[in-house]
């Protein structure tokens, strides 16, 4: 996979991203995946400015994975700054959280996310949904060309 195949993982919590990234290895995906650990520092990523000043011009990822409970800059203003944004509304972003509350879904819906995922309880659980999550945007949807 090249860059332009890259996910974004936005996520402030230490043990889900070991446990993500284990699931992104098991699925041979673990190379392409960008941390993010709060909204401001996924808005650098995506900018291209500070620790990520040198992906300045470099293609967006094909999907941004977001947790939405995150100190700073939480997930839904982080999503109201990535749809508000030319360069960076038509990134596919799927919110992947612990929150079921119905405030939260509908919130993210309004706000134009992709689609919103619980995180299942079960490390085997996790491991099928990463491989669910792989397969649609990473080899069945059509992404749209880069607005960079």
């Amino acid at each position: 996979m090249d860059e332009s195949d890259s996910i974004l993982l936005v996520e402030d919590n230490a043990d889900d991203i070991e446990l993500a990234m284990l699931a992104f290895k098991r699925h041979g995906i673990a190379d392409c995946v960008n941390v993010a650990l709060d909204g401001g520092e996924a808005l650098d990523f995506l900018r291209g400015r500070g620790r990520f000043a040198d992906r300045a011009g470099a293609p967006n990822p094909r999907v941004i994975l977001l947790d939405i409970k995150m100190p700073l800059v939480n997930g839904l203003e982080l999503l109201r700054e990535i749809k508000a944004d030319q360069r960076t509304r038509k990134i596919p972003v799927v919110v992947l959280t612990s929150s079921r509350d119905e405030r939260d879904v509908e919130t993210a819906y309004d706000l134009g996310v992709n689609g919103y995922v619980a995180k299942p309880a079960g490390f085997s659980e996790f491991v099928d949904l990463i491989g669910l999550l792989k397969r649609y945007w990473l080899e069945v949807n059509e992404s749209p060309p880069d607005s960079v």
